[in-house]
């Protein structure tokens, strides 16, 4: 059974910093794809990053790109959200995912394209 459990949300102040982490349990290895969305009251669950686990290729969206950094721990079946320069925006739930899929030897950004999803850690950026 897979499990995924994220860690190391919490409250800080804009401009600030926060590490996600996300192991991955049940499984022989991560991936091919483990992507991070995000869910803010009353919106949709979005994409943040994904990372392709086989090469390390990383993808984020235009609103976090320059910001966030994906990774991985293979060693640890880890993977891991570096977020800086945190913005009130950034507030939402983060979600960890895994997707035994790759399209067109890429991530996919859709929540549609994982198949397995942690609970969510809260992140929360005062102004």
């Amino acid at each position: 059974q897979v499990q995924l459990v994220e860690s190391g949300g919490g409250s800080v102040q804009a401009g600030g910093s926060l590490r996600l982490s996300c192991p991955a349990s049940g499984v022989t290895y991560l991936g091919p794809c483990m992507g991070w969305f995000r869910q803010a009251p009353g919106k949709e669950r979005e994409w943040v990053a994904a990372i392709l686990t086989i090469g390390g290729i990383t993808d984020y969206s235009d609103s976090v790109k320059g910001r966030f950094i994906i990774s991985q721990d293979n060693a640890k079946n880890t993977i891991y959200l570096q977020m800086n320069s945190l913005k009130p925006e950034d507030t939402a739930m983060y979600y960890c995912a895994l997707s035994i899929n790759t399209y067109s030897g890429r991530c996919g950004r859709a929540r549609m394209n994982y198949h397995y999803w942690g609970q969510g850690t809260q992140v929360t950026v005062s102004s």
